[in-house]
This record gives structure tokens, C-alpha cells and sequence, in this order.
């Protein structure tokens, strides 16, 4: 089902794609997380005002942004899923990689936690007690950069990458959809912290896992065709990075996202 979903999903944006534009619109492919939080609604509106250009952006999982950018239906990506966007530098499908900002991601869960899922070590283990409780649990499915990040942590925890316990649901959705989800079902789910939070006052679920190297989340801006570079820039620029890095701080009390270029702040991987 998620992965009818996913090809449905990809031939609308597709035929969306393919209707006629103004030569200088933007197609931006990028990860349902970066617009859940607003983050996308705070920045686009500043770039689109000082470049004169617009920005078409289609808001999917990173693996259904890889592939857009891989068939050339997109001018630059933001995603999430290192692994995959590596494959694409080294194969010559996009120009530049540059990582531009991180957070992290957690596991959710209902505030009694009948799974204990607090008191586990790491998140591998957190997923395993899940899965041996069995305890409800929401994944996206969808092949997105946390659906990736949670197959990996299940097979490091010795279970089926596919998840499949009872109680195991697959939205095949966005991560805010999920997050509904899981709160309606009070269900266990992967989410990065930022969409988490932007959701949290509306789903009932509490965070439960400790940060480790693990959970680590960087997210890349990736140029495509050439136009694309204008964006990439933008996400580069300094005063870009301090609104990043003030992004959520008034509602939430700490920023959402860490910048990776401000002065003093690493570049990832």
C-alpha cells in the first residue's frame, strides 16, 4: 500500500512538473520536515524576494526527492538520507552536495511508556522493547530519510527492517501525518525532533529517547541543474544560517534546527 502511495505520489508530482511555468521558477524537492515546522514559509518568501525567483516546492519523503532529482524533475533537493545522497554525488545525477543544517531524531511515545522505552541504553535497544512488548507503533514507510534511519536501527536491534509486529502500522505518509497517527493510536513512532515538537501540542506523545551518535540528523541542500545553485547559496549565507538557528526559539524556547556554517559549527559528513 505505502509503496502505491509512493508512485502515485510521484507521478502527480511528475505530470505537476511538466505543465507549463515561467522560465524562472525554482523546483525544489525537499523532505516533509522542513515544511511541517514553517521552516519553509519563513525562508522561501526572503530568497524568492531577493532573487525575483519562484520556488516550487514539493514537500515529500527524501527518498521520493532523491529519485525526483535523480530523473531530472527537480532543480535542487533537501533531504535527509546521507547514504542515498552520496550515491547520487558519486554517480554525476546531482552537481554539489553541501550539508547546511542538523538536529536529531527521537522516539515518541505515549507519557506512560509501557514499553519502558526510557530506560533503554540506545535506540536500537528502545525499538527492541518495543517490538518485543509488542506495543503499537506508527512508521512512515515511505522510504523517507527517518523511515530509512528507522530500518537501520531495527536491524541493529537483530528484527526485520520492515517492522511487522502486531500493533505495526504503516502510514505511508509525511511525518506530521505519522505523528497524528501515532498520537490517535497512542503509538510508539521515529520522528525528528523539530516536526515532533511542531506537532506535540496536538498528539498527546511525549519524547522518550536519549540523544545518542545515532539519532544524529543532518540534512543537505543538493544542487541538481544549475538554477538550483541560487538556492543552495542562499541556504549557505550567513544570515540564512542565524535565521536557522533562531528558528523556533520564541515558541518552543530552543531553535529547531542547529546551522552548520555559522562560525564554530562543523560541517557534517
Amino acid at each position: 500500500m505505502a509503496q502505491m502511495r509512493l508512485r502515485a505520489l510521484l507521478l502527480a508530482a511528475t505530470l505537476a512538473l511538466a505543465a507549463p511555468g515561467r522560465a524562472e521558477d525554482l523546483i525544489l524537492a525537499t523532505t516533509t520536515s522542513v515544511r511541517d515546522t514553517g521552516l519553509l514559509d519563513v525562508l522561501l518568501p526572503r530568497f524568492e524576494a531577493q532573487t525575483g525567483v519562484r520556488v516550487k516546492a514539493l514537500a515529500v519523503g527524501s527518498g521520493a526527492a532523491l529519485r525526483l532529482g535523480a530523473d531530472g524533475n527537480a532543480d535542487v533537493l533537501v533531504t535527509h538520507a546521507p547514504e542515498g545522497e552520496q550515491e547520487l554525488l558519486r554517480t554525476g545525477r546531482v552537481a554539489s552536495r553541501e550539508p547546511f543544517m542538523e538536529n536529531f531524531f527521537v522516539l515518541v511515545g505515549p507519557p506512560e511508556d509501557p514499553a519502558g522505552v526510557g530506560g533503554a541504553a540506545s535506540a536500537a535497544e528502545a525499538l527492541r522493547r518495543i517490538a518485543e512488548a509488542p506495543a503499537p507503533y506508527a512508521s512512515r514507510g515511505d522510504d523517507s530519510g527517518t523511515h530509512q534511519r528507522e530500518q537501520a536501527l531495527l536491524r541493529e536491534a537483530g528484527f526485520d527492517p520492515a517492522g511487522g509486529w502486531p500493533g505495526f502500522v504503516r502510514t505511508g505518509s509525511g511525518m506530521g501525518q505519522t505523528l497524528l497517527v501515532a498520537g490517535e493510536r497512542r503509538a510508539y513512532a521515529l520522528s525528528d525532533v523539530a516536526t515532533f515538537l511542531a506537532f506535540r501540542d496536538r498528539i498527546g506523545l511525549v519524547a522518550l529517547s536519549k540523544r545518542d551518535p545515532s539519532l544524529r540528523n543532518v540534512y543537505s541542500v543538493l544542487v541538481v541543474k544549475p538554477a538550483g545553485r541560487a538556492l543552495q547559496d542562499f541556504l549557505l549565507a550567513p544570515a540564512t544560517q542565524r535565521e536557522i538557528a533562531e528558528f523556533g526559539r520564541e515558541r518552543f524556547g530552543a531553535p529547531l534546527f542547529t546551522p552548520l556554517r555559522l562560525p564554530g559549527e562543523a560541517k557534517a559528513p
